[in-house]
Parts: C-alpha cells; sequence; structure tokens
C-alpha cells in the first residue's frame, strides 16, 4: 500500500463535504485531511464540529485565504482539493503548483482565458497535476455514450443536439447565491455548461474551435417579475414575511446543515445565501443558446434552460451511419401537490436507429444509485481509491480538458456581448 497523501481543504461550502467525507471516511487508509483554508472561520468551525461527530476526527488546523502558502509550509501538502468560489480557482491552483503539490478541483476549472493561460503556464514548469472533477464522465448513461460512439456504431458523427434542464429547485439557486454575480462564476455557460461542454468534448475525441451564441435574463431578477406584474418583493429569505408565500424563497433555519454553513457564519463575511432570485444585481443569463464547431468538423447546437418545471436533458447524435440518442429525466417536476398529476417519468433512455435500420434502446450497464446517477461514488473512487483505477474510457481529466470544457462558454459570453462568432483556438495558448 501506498503512503498515505495529506489533503487539504480550500473553500468550505456545501459541496467540500463530498471531498472531506471521503477523506476521513472510505478513504481514510489512502488519504488524511490535514487543513482547512476559508474566508470564513465559522464555516471551517461548523466542519470540524462535524469532523467530530461524523467521524471522531480532531480538529484539523485553519487557515485563511491570506495564510495558504503557510498552510502549505506548515502542514507538508501533497495535494490540495479546491471548492471555492470560481474565480478565486486559479490563484490556488497555481500556488498549490509552484509548491509541488497536485491539484484536485471543482469544476470549473477557473472563469477566463486569462487565468486558464496562468494554470497552463504553471503545470508546464512545474511537476504537480491538476485533476478536474468532472462527475458527469463518470456516470453508467454517459460511458454508454462514449462505447457506442467509440465502436462506431452511427459512423462518424456530424452534428449534435443537446438541450439541458434546469428546474425550478436546482436552477433557481444559481440565483440566489454568488454565482449570480457573473464576475464570480463566469455565468452558468462557464459554472454549469462546462459539465456539459466536457461530455461533448469526451464523446466526440475533439476539441471546441468556434462559437457563436445568443444569453438573456428571461425569467429571473426583478424586471423580468415586474414585468410579469408582481409587486411584492424581497431582498433575502430569512426574515422576510413577503417569503412565506414564495415558492422559490430558500429557507436556510429549517435545514441544519445549511443554518449551519451559511445563516449562522454570516456575521463573519456578510455572505447571504437566500437572495430573492426575482431581486436585482443579478448579472448571470438564464437561458442561453449557442452554435459550436468542433476539430473534426461537427457540430453542436446547444440550449441551457434554468427555470424549467422538470430536470434533465437530452442528447441526440447525427452521424453519417446512424442516429444516438440519450434522454435522462433527473427530477420528474417541482411540485407541492401530493399526488404528483402530470409528472414525468424518472429515469433515462438510450436509443440507436441506424440508416435504413429499426430502432433500438440500448441496455445501461452499471447501477445508478446515488449522487448524478451513480458518476459521484465512481469520481471518489478515481480520486482517493487505492492504486491506479482501470480508466478505459479515458474519464480522468486534465487541466487541457478544464479549459476546453471552459472555453466555449468562455467564448459564448464574448460572444454574447459582441454579437460576433468568436475564434476559441485564440484565446489560450497549450
Amino acid at each position: 500500500m501506498s503512503t498515505p497523501k495529506r489533503y487539504a481543504m480550500v473553500g468550505l461550502g456545501d459541496r467540500a463535504r463530498m471531498y472531506t467525507g471521503a477523506v476521513l471516511g472510505e478513504y481514510r487508509s489512502t488519504g488524511e485531511l490535514v487543513a482547512l483554508c476559508d474566508v470564513n472561520q465559522s464555516r471551517m468551525r461548523w466542519h470540524n464540529r462535524s469532523f467530530q461527530s461524523a467521524f471522531g476526527r480532531a480538529p484539523v488546523p485553519e487557515y485563511g485565504p491570506q495564510d495558504f502558502e503557510r498552510l502549505l509550509n506548515e502542514q507538508r501538502v501533497d495535494v490540495v482539493i479546491v471548492s471555492s468560489v470560481d474565480r478565486t480557482h486559479a490563484r490556488y491552483i497555481v500556488a498549490a503548483l509552484e509548491h509541488g503539490c497536485d491539484v484536485i478541483t471543482e469544476k470549473p476549472l477557473t472563469v477566463d482565458a486569462g487565468s486558464c493561460q496562468r494554470i497552463v503556464d504553471a503545470v508546464k514548469g512545474h511537476r504537480g497535476q491538476v485533476t478536474v472533477a468532472f462527475n458527469y464522465r463518470y456516470a453508467p448513461r454517459n460511458s454508454a455514450v462514449r462505447r457506442v460512439l467509440a465502436a462506431g456504431k452511427i459512423g462518424s458523427v456530424l452534428s449534435v443536439h443537446f438541450e439541458w434542464l434546469l428546474d425550478t429547485q436546482h436552477g433557481a439557486d444559481y440565483f440566489r447565491r454568488w454565482h449570480r454575480d457573473k464576475r464570480n462564476s463566469g455565468g452558468l455557460m462557464v459554472h454549469k455548461a462546462s459539465h456539459h461542454f466536457d461530455l461533448v468534448n469526451w464523446w466526440l475525441g475533439a476539441r471546441p474551435e468556434t462559437v457563436f451564441g445568443f444569453g438573456r435574463l428571461g425569467f429571473y431578477g426583478r424586471q423580468n417579475a415586474e414585468e410579469r406584474g408582481e409587486t411584492r418583493f424581497y431582498e433575502r429569505a430569512h426574515g422576510s414575511e413577503v417569503a412565506h408565500n414564495d415558492p422559490f424563497a430558500l429557507d436556510l433555519a429549517s435545514d441544519a446543515v445549511r443554518r449551519g454553513l451559511y445563516l449562522e457564519a454570516e456575521a463573519d463575511d456578510g455572505y447571504l445565501r437566500d437572495r430573492s432570485v426575482f431581486s436585482d444585481g443579478i448579472s448571470i443569463e438564464d437561458d442561453m443558446a449557442l452554435v459550436v464547431r468542433y476539430s473534426t468538423g461537427a457540430t453542436l447546437t446547444y440550449h441551457l434552460t434554468a427555470y424549467s418545471p422538470w430536470e434533465g436533458y437530452r442528447v441526440a447524435f447525427n452521424g453519417d451511419r446512424g442516429r444516438l440518442e440519450l434522454e435522462v429525466v433527473e427530477r420528474s417536476h417541482v411540485s407541492e401537490s401530493r399526488d404528483g398529476e402530470g409528472a414525468r417519468e424518472t429515469g433515462e433512455r438510450l436509443v440507436l436507429q441506424p440508416l435504413w435500420g429499426k430502432a433500438r434502446e440500448l441496455p445501461i450497464e452499471g447501477a445508478t444509485g446515488g449522487g448524478h446517477g451513480g458518476a459521484d461514488d465512481r469520481l471518489l473512487e478515481a480520486l482517493f481509491g487505492d492504486g491506479d483505477v482501470d480508466d478505459p474510457l479515458g474519464r480522468r481529466s486534465s487541466h487541457v480538458d478544464g479549459v476546453l470544457a471552459i472555453l466555449p462558454g468562455i467564448g459564448a459570453n464574448i460572444s454574447f456581448a459582441s454579437g460576433r462568432p468568436v475564434d476559441l483556438t485564440s484565446l489560450v495558448r497549450f
């Protein structure tokens, strides 16, 4: 057995729990959590208390962002896990690489072309490696698509149509929290769609070269609500009488984790986790449509909607020998109705139709339980398991994959503003 690795966790929001739980729990024999880093002291203390109650673990040393380099030196860190606000990723990734550490980072890798270049250059100049946690690559349904395309079942892929729907539970959440400011997240084209562009890159074995798109804030935001006739507004849900009747309101006090991580930590940094999705100050889009051209000549038409009544995605591949279609319903509806009347059936369906042949549904092998259709558990095994994990599909994602996944979104933001196509090959030098 190899020597356990020493991990530092940067960014202690809710998403960090997946990583800390893995290192302290199932993978405690292969790694040790040795440090926490966050802008919010109360949030780090909450995590340390949870480590004690859930794992019997003594408190882990806590550091602020200004002490990050001291953390790396004092704790002799091998791997830094980055789950902070997206715009801060590059700072931690580059500093970790300069100290000889490896990095595991949440998607997106970063938010703009300049910080992409900083990361690419840092990897070239140092021995550390960067892994981007693209969990959707590990979902059995997405792996099944990869296998079918790689086997040439529909021949050469000429075009792809991809529609992703975020519902009024999940989609709305990006408009309550820090993601609503494009400076923090790059907007949903970077923060969320990087998952989807990474899948297309991986499925096709191709690089995106040109993008053109339209994006707008058409549903969320105060102005849109006013135009629909709304007259009562609030800034944040906690303590608001108006929010009691708003199905979009987030009740932090009723959830022990959110209460501890956010509501009871507000005094440290003033961060409000429960902003109204119909307040002012939202600078990201909620409806986006793109056309992307790839290095193979294939084209992608892509649409992301963040206010749908159901959540999931549809993707279709048109090849010179047939067509492959995947439909996934992750959540059937968002409703208070007890009988669920009118709800879609959750599940997944993969259909292959050759030219001149009958359509047939293909089996999707592998359990689909767990987070993101069974993807999260497989990702954690690949990241923290002991020894090399068999990876015939090339699921593990490097910094190059991370850059290629956000280039269409970075270019889309430029195109939204300019009204022109954007050459993605000129944005970052590999």
